[in-house]
């Protein structure tokens, strides 16, 4: 990763700083945090509980553009938790060790 590469990363940095990434922030910061890689757009909603989807990852910026203006819908219902969700986690797991590894007791669902 360049210095140039990975200021683009990170809000706040001065000199290196991507200026479409700012643009982008600034246009779109109160509703979506935005970061970029050196080949992806992403964009995730500041509103857990949105109604669209809550993450937007594109190649093209152009396309990425659209989806924040228009976001595609949610692959799951609103108000329900996804299961990559930190707080389903919280209610339905049991960490095992300092890891990060988690186990749910509970017998499968069939």
């Amino acid at each position: 990763m360049t210095a140039a590469h990975g200021s683009a990363d990170r809000p706040g940095r001065g000199a290196g700083e991507d200026p479409l990434l700012v643009l982008l922030r600034r246009r779109y910061g109160q509703t979506w945090s935005i970061r970029r890689t050196a080949h992806l757009w992403i964009a995730t909603a500041l509103d857990p509980d949105c109604d669209h989807a809550p993450t937007l990852v594109q190649p093209d910026v152009e396309t990425f553009v659209r989806e924040l203006e228009e976001p595609p819908a949610r692959a799951c219902r609103p108000g329900r938790a996804s299961l990559l969700s930190a707080g389903w986690f919280a209610d339905n797991v049991e960490r095992v060790g300092g890891d990060g590894a988690c186990v749910d007791l509970r017998p499968p669902m069939t």
